[in-house]
């Protein structure tokens, strides 16, 4: 089990000193598979550090080109979310019945039975081959995928395609801010950060293993297995903290490196969620006060600049 927290770590960290620190583990803790928690947050945090480092250090792109890739990458996955098990389930030929997260009619595909409204595709596929194609760096792939996005949302009544905008009703993306795919701000967003990378020489972009799948494949697996919809305060609360060590990654990178990058995913996301509060205040979900959510949403803005600026000044006498 110790073998998972190198994955922590970059590739050139692994290679020339992940043996030293598995060795080190074993003998600080014979017997034992998994360190205490205290020491793997402290292991992650020196991981993330130790990424977030090798990050700064190629310079084969800008800073605001792996920011803007990040952030697009962060919003695709917001907009997936939601629908984590409509997909898992549409792949599976899987007809959850009841377990249904809100569809039209409880609207399923040409193959499942009962009186339903037949659609051909779940929405959730525009954001995942979104997500693929930019985990990979290839933006002209995410781009159409984002614009389709744009579109179901702007013409979802009486299609059947994705049926009634692929969801009825709300969609929960963290910290209590409702969208449906009907609100363009994401999708749009999504599409304007595809675009800028397609324009700014796409063979520039990162490039990520197919492993970073992983974890999406994981989650699918748990809300297709155990029918966990997206209003669902399990699903709320899961959320939730995932969103909260995204913000405390963000903010521990920021201060090993000072660079300025992991404002734009951060911005993004908080921009995109701010402005369905802002505009659907009375479909908003009390699982939070609703200032503790603007709060939770915005801070993190300053405190991440503030961090960036207090370690590039450390670093200038240094």
């Amino acid at each position: 089990m110790n073998r998972l927290l190198l994955a922590a770590y970059p590739r050139s960290y692994r290679s020339q000193q992940g043996k030293e620190l598995l060795a080190c583990l074993t003998e600080a803790y014979p017997g034992r598979s998994w360190p205490p928690p205290r020491e793997v947050a402290a292991l992650v945090r020196v991981g993330v550090q130790a990424r977030a480092r090798a990050t700064v250090d190629d310079t084969t792109r800008p800073w605001w080109l792996d920011g803007i890739h990040l952030a697009a990458q962060a919003l695709a996955a917001l907009a997936l979310v939601p629908y984590l098990q409509d997909v898992w389930h549409w792949a599976l030929h899987i007809d959850p019945g009841q377990h249904a997260i809100a569809f039209h009619f409880s609207g399923w595909y040409p193959w499942a039975g009962g009186p339903t409204r037949v659609r051909l595709l779940p929405y959730g596929l525009l954001p995942l081959g979104c997500l693929i194609a930019l985990l990979r760096g290839r933006a002209w792939i995410a781009l159409p995928a984002a614009a389709a996005m744009i579109w179901a949302g702007a013409t979802s009544q009486g299609r059947t395609l994705f049926g009634s905008e692929g969801k009825a009703g709300l969609s929960y993306y963290g910290l209590g801010a409702p969208i449906t795919a009907r609100d363009l701000a994401l999708s749009g967003a999504l599409c304007a950060a595809c675009a800028v990378l397609a324009l700014c020489r796409p063979s520039r972009l990162r490039r990520r293993s197919y492993r970073w799948l992983a974890p999406l494949v994981l989650a699918m697996f748990v809300a297709g297995g155990l029918h966990i919809i997206s209003v669902s305060p399990a699903f709320q609360r899961g959320l939730f903290v995932l969103e909260v060590a995204a913000l405390l990654g963000a903010w521990v990178a920021t201060a090993a490196t000072g660079d300025h990058r992991w404002l734009i995913p951060v911005a993004a996301v908080a921009s995109v969620r701010t402005q369905a509060i802002v505009v659907q205040p009375d479909a908003f979900m009390q699982s939070l006060p609703d200032l503790v959510v603007l709060l939770l949403l915005i801070a993190p803005l300053p405190a991440l600049a503030i961090t960036a600026q207090r370690r590039q000044g450390r670093a200038l006498p240094e």
